[in-house]
């Protein structure tokens, strides 16, 4: 069992464990229907698949610039009300319309009080997706 309080700090040195955390590299999601899911990702959002595909049991997916983590889907039971993926977009409301459009429900579109403008839908196994965008550049 691993303890958590003094003795763990960031960037110690000395025998004890460096935590200094770069990035995250990618999330892996539990589908139920492989084919379904990729489908999904691959058909619908316009992601790459970099590895795998709708026959597979691991299939991993990027956005199209290449930039942030992988998205991984492993065949298994899947899971729900874990959390949610947030995928930010070049235009919340024309992502929106263009998923009502292929016959999806997402929620009505709306600005956070935190500064960005979003919407949720789920995913073919439940998994939660925002859409959004922030609302003004951030502050550098």
């Amino acid at each position: 069992m691993v303890r958590l309080g003094a003795d763990l700090r960031a960037g110690a040195v000395g025998g004890d464990v460096r935590l200094d955390i770069e990035r995250i590299s990618a999330v892996t999601l539990k589908v139920a229907s492989m084919t379904n899911s990729v489908r999904f990702y691959r058909d619908v959002l316009g992601m790459q698949i970099i590895y795998g595909g709708e026959d597979d049991c691991f299939s991993s997916f990027r956005t199209k610039e290449g930039a942030g983590p992988i998205l991984n889907l492993e065949q298994g039971r899947s899971v729900s009300d874990w959390g949610r993926l947030i995928l930010y977009v070049a235009d919340v409301d024309a992502i929106w319309a263009y998923l009502r459009e292929r016959g999806f429900h997402p929620e009505s579109p709306q600005d956070a009080p935190w500064g960005e403008r979003y919407f949720h839908m789920p995913d073919p196994d439940g998994h939660e997706l925002s859409f959004a965008r922030p609302l003004r550049p951030p502050k550098v």
